[in-house]
């Protein structure tokens, strides 16, 4: 019952507008029909709740969908009797802006079999049901009626009359039958149903699946039909609950060509789905050669985004180390720096197209969700910055008149790896869209749009190592470098330094207190190693010494944080109150006609922190926000959240920002831009 409440606050948060459509008369008229008005002692009665729903409305299945509650029915019968379950007929779809319920219009009967004790005395007897359902049209009204039947208990009970065995033979013929075929799902290619029934893949036939159990699809997104096998192949999208669940449970409808429908119940356990042969593309309001478009744009303006700042002192360092050079020279170390950086996109295209067939709901910046691989990247920025500062040198890597003399090839290439390492927390303009098509589709067509990505971020610093005449305007390499070089170390501590904060957020302060020991720690050998290399006997052993320990420390810290707590359940860096965001809390605030911001967002994600900063930190906005009490809701995915995957899924987003404002009776939240300002939030809210 706690969960038919909760589905109706839920439906009167997106109807409020149609408030003046209500009116005091009953939306469904109900009654209890029995096949049979006579039943024999241990025998059993089929009984039907009818519901006859007023045009344009609907009540709901068993499954409601994204919104609603199925009808209940609880029975007062006689000493000794017992009341099935409800045998509920197959649904139909009802979308609801961007939501899909599933339920019945029109009049729908819900069959319950009763069974008599075999001492039930013989006479009259009286069979009472308290039955409560949602209806809905734009207002959803949550209903109820007392219903009363009565039954005569004989030993020979008389046949049904004609036309109630027929309107209960049309009201089973919309049960679900057991399916005869075997079924298997598989989550490779998004979420894969596949059936294994001669004939039903045929074009015309059209195939439906209802899952028993809500958030396992997205029931609004397109369901594309296949072929393979004699059988039927459907893709459908995955929800929240797909990649936990165990088996695929639900009803199968099929239509014929001349519009009759048969419905089959399917339990689909995990397998091998063969290959298919689709009739049609997967649907998307993107088409390949979009995304790719997109994904090499997204790129190319990732170069700009502050979290990549830091990293463009090691691109200007190695430019500044061409100038001088030939142009094969500076070709080779631009296309080294390109290689470096397209492998390392496929490479985590690749980790993540792996983790989601393997069932976890990862997306853009995942990695930096763990603790361990946060700390990782802190100490690896830490140590190329002692390496910029002079620190240690190590050879290939070196910059400055060594890099001069040497190529620089390996140097350019792990330029381009840690450039993308840096990068991963930010989401530029147009990778959104090009991430959340390249996730839908096949593995290859996921891997070309990251690889795209990747051409578009290596793109300005390849093309400028090409262009002879542009590096000729360059000065020379010479003793200014190495002071510049040791300039350009400091952008890369302030990175270390916020990498360590993010760490504290993520987890305690005694993990960031050994992440700054530890860093110590590795100064301290890199700095001994360095200083005892041109050393001999002993003096040089100390050095080596000192950098295994280096090392031993690292393994330590990663040992601590590999059980690190979950990050805290908010965080903001505004001064705008704000709560945590829960989809409880989001659908309770909707269900009370209040105005709900949403920021899905992420303590490793720079270009939410600068957004925060610019955007929310405004004393317009705040002043906004509360002379509109608008509520504030933070989405932390500093940590692996399922709530804000499942958010971020539901706008077709990969990764943060997300910025999301439900105006008061609004039906559908407004996405507003990932580069925010405070006029893009004051328009939000006033609704311009």
């Amino acid at each position: 019952m706690g969960r038919f409440l909760f589905a109706i606050f839920v439906a009167l948060g997106m109807a409020a507008p149609a408030g003046a459509q209500i009116d005091s008369r009953p939306r469904v008229q109900a009654k209890l029909v029995a096949e049979s008005g006579e039943i024999a002692p241990g025998g059993t009665v089929a009984v039907a709740l009818e519901e006859n729903i007023r045009p344009g409305w609907h009540t709901y299945w068993r499954n409601p969908g994204d919104a609603g509650a199925p009808s209940e029915i609880k029975w007062f019968l006689p000493p000794g009797w017992k009341a099935g379950a409800i045998q509920w007929p197959y649904p139909k779809d009802l979308p609801v802006g961007p939501l899909m319920d599933y339920g019945y219009e029109g009049k729908v009967w819900l069959l319950t079999e009763l069974k008599a004790p075999s001492n039930a005395p013989v006479g009259a007897t009286t069979i009472r049901a308290a039955v409560s359902w949602l209806v809905c049209q734009e207002v959803c009204i949550p209903e109820d009626a007392t219903l009363a039947l009565s039954l005569g208990v004989t030993a020979s009970p008389l046949p049904p009359y004609a036309i109630v065995q027929s309107q209960f033979a049309a009201a089973r013929a919309r049960l679900p039958i057991a399916a005869p075929w075997p079924a298997i799902f598989s989550r490779h290619h998004g979420l894969e149903l596949y059936v294994a029934a001669p004939g039903v893949g045929s074009p015309n036939t059209i195939a439906r699946f209802f899952p028993f159990e809500q958030d396992v699809i997205k029931g609004i997104a397109p369901q594309e039909q296949g072929r393979a096998q004699n059988g039927l192949v459907l893709r459908l999208a995955p929800g929240k609950r797909s990649w936990t669940a165990p088996a695929l449970s639900g009803v199968l409808e099929l239509t014929a060509a001349d519009g009759s429908t048969r419905a089959f119940a399917i339990d689909a356990k995990p397998g091998v789905v063969p290959p298919a042969n689709f009739t049609q593309a997967p649907k998307s309001d993107l088409t390949l050669p979009l995304a790719l478009l997109f994904a090499f744009l997204g790129g190319l303006i990732l170069n700009l985004m502050p979290c990549v700042l830091p990293i463009l002192a090691m691109k200007a360092l190695a430019i500044a180390s061409h100038a001088g050079k030939t142009g094969r020279e500076a070709s080779r170390e631009g296309f080294a720096y390109g290689i470096g950086v397209v492998s390392s996109f496929a490479g985590l295209g690749g980790l993540v197209i792996a983790l989601r067939a393997g069932g976890a709901a990862v997306g853009w910046g995942f990695q930096l969700q763990e603790p361990l691989v946060v700390a990782g990247c802190a100490l690896l920025i830490f140590a190329v910055a002692l390496n910029l500062s002079g620190v240690y040198e190590i050879p290939g890597v070196g910059v400055g008149h060594a890099l001069a003399r040497r190529g620089g090839l390996w140097g350019a290439f792990f330029t381009g790896v840690l450039a993308v390492a840096v990068a991963a927390p930010c989401t530029a303009p147009f990778m959104a869209a090009a991430l959340g098509f390249a996730l839908t589709q096949s593995d290859a067509v996921s891997l070309l749009v990251f690889i795209a990505l990747g051409v578009g971020f290596a793109a300005p610093f390849v093309l400028l190592a090409l262009w002879p005449s542009l590096l000729r305007l360059l000065p020379k390499p010479g003793a200014w470098m190495v002071t510049l070089r040791q300039l350009l170390a400091f952008p890369m501590y302030a990175t270390a330094l916020w990498l360590a904060w993010v760490l504290g957020v993520q987890s305690d302060p005694s993990r960031l207190v050994a992440l700054l020991a530890v860093a110590l720690t590795l100064a301290f050998g890199l700095w001994a190693f360095a200083a005892s290399r041109n050393a001999r006997g002993g003096t040089r052993a100390w050095g080596w010494l000192a950098l295994v320990l280096s090392l031993l420390a690292i393994g330590k810290l990663a040992l601590l944080l590999a059980g690190g707590p979950p990050a805290a359940a908010s965080r903001s860096l505004s001064d705008i109150p704000s709560e945590p965001f829960t989809q409880a809390r989001l659908e309770s605030l909707r269900a009370q006609d209040r105005a709900v911001f949403v920021n899905a967002t992420a303590a490793w994600c720079v270009t939410c922190m600068v957004n925060e900063r610019v955007a929310f930190d405004d004393s317009r906005v705040r002043r906004a926000f509360a002379a509109r009490r608008v509520t504030y809701l933070v989405a932390d995915w500093t940590r692996r959240n399922a709530q804000v995957t499942a958010l971020l899924n539901a706008f077709g987003r990969d990764g943060v920002p997300l910025y999301v404002y439900y105006a008061p009776g609004a039906a559908d939240g407004r996405v507003l831009p990932q580069i925010l300002t405070p006029d893009e939030v004051l328009k939000a809210l006033r609704g311009g």
